[in-house]
């Protein structure tokens, strides 16, 4: 698929971060856009910096509240765009949607790990699944997956358990890959790709909050104060001398930092995908970070969960410490 104009792509989690620029870039060069996201604010900023970019004659934008980990409001969604995007074909699927939380089997709610593991997986499969007899119609079609680094790294640091994200992860890198055969054999015009990224700057750690209270402010509530005590504790340390002001206080300075000192933007990492769709690419590794960590664990993977293996920062690309990836 070498031009975007006159097609119609269809972008979760386009409220914020990557999905947003995603939108953006597709409308500046002629694709009509039907987003989802469960904030009808996000969407609402996300359609209004399109329309402050210009757009072409022709090019709709259109929104829609979406929880993607339930499927029935993601055939909803489908009906939406099939009505309001007045066709019976859609020829780009982006699969961006994504929360991070549920790290620990032990320490965090059964329903935390769920929800995480049902938005950042299912996510992707009811996507895929129910969007896929549009795309066939198409006369060509590009499915694109946001799978992470931790799709093949399952760790953020040496103390910090990762799972649930990590496991949905590596299903979504799974699925994606054995798509490639599937589409080959079934639906040969239509083509595939599995997205890696390193640390992107985007609002996941503020969103998935958010999403997972239930709720449209980042501030934490007071469980959600003792559950970070606990965390802090869990990785050794002291927050004896820490009001819960003051915890709320570093848990916001940390996502706002995660979105400002990330080596790449969540423009830059857009423009990134939509050259590899292009280019017909289906592993897409996003920054220079996830290069070098994905070499490092191909070199060593008997060691790559030692605790001095290294980790993933924004400034060395690997380090002992590392902010949650996106």
């Amino acid at each position: 698929m070498k031009s975007f104009a006159g097609r119609i792509a269809v972008v979760t989690g386009g409220g914020s971060g990557m999905g947003r620029e995603l939108a953006r870039q597709l409308a500046a060069e002629g694709a009509s856009v039907a987003m989802c996201d469960v904030s009808r604010q996000g969407m609402d900023e996300t359609r209004a910096l399109c329309e402050q970019d210009g757009l072409k004659e022709g090019v709709s934008i259109t929104r829609h509240v979406v929880d993607v980990s339930d499927e029935e409001q993601v055939a909803r969604f489908r009906d939406e765009v099939a009505a309001e995007q007045a066709t019976d074909k859609v020829h780009l699927l982006f699969n961006n949607a994504g929360i991070g939380a549920g790290g620990s089997l032990f320490t965090d709610s059964r329903a935390n790990w769920e929800k995480t593991f049902n938005v950042c997986w299912f996510g992707v499969y009811y996507m895929t699944r129910t969007f896929l007899p549009m795309l066939v119609k198409a006369d060509e079609g590009h499915i694109t997956n946001t799978s992470s680094v931790n799709g093949f790294f399952a760790s953020i640091c040496p103390n910090a358990p990762h799972t649930a994200y990590s496991a949905a992860k590596f299903a979504v890198k799974g699925f994606t890959e054995a798509l490639i055969t599937d589409l080959r054999v079934n639906a040969p015009h239509i083509k595939c790709s599995v997205v890696m990224p390193g640390y992107i700057g985007t609002n996941i750690v503020a969103n998935s909050r958010m999403v997972l209270a239930g709720r449209d402010t980042p501030r934490l509530s007071d469980v959600e104060v003792r559950r970070t005590r606990s965390r802090m504790r869990q990785q050794g340390a002291d927050d004896s001398a820490l009001s819960d002001d003051d915890i709320r206080a570093r848990i916001e300075r940390h996502a706002q930092n995660f979105h400002d000192k990330a080596p790449t933007t969540a423009a830059q990492a857009a423009r990134i995908i939509l050259d590899a769709v292009k280019a017909e690419r289906w592993r897409v590794l996003v920054g220079e970070d996830a290069v070098r960590l994905d070499a490092r664990v191909r070199a060593d993977p008997e060691r790559a969960y030692d605790p001095d293996f290294g980790f993933l920062d924004g400034a060395s690309g690997l380090s002992a410490s590392a902010p949650r990836l996106s």
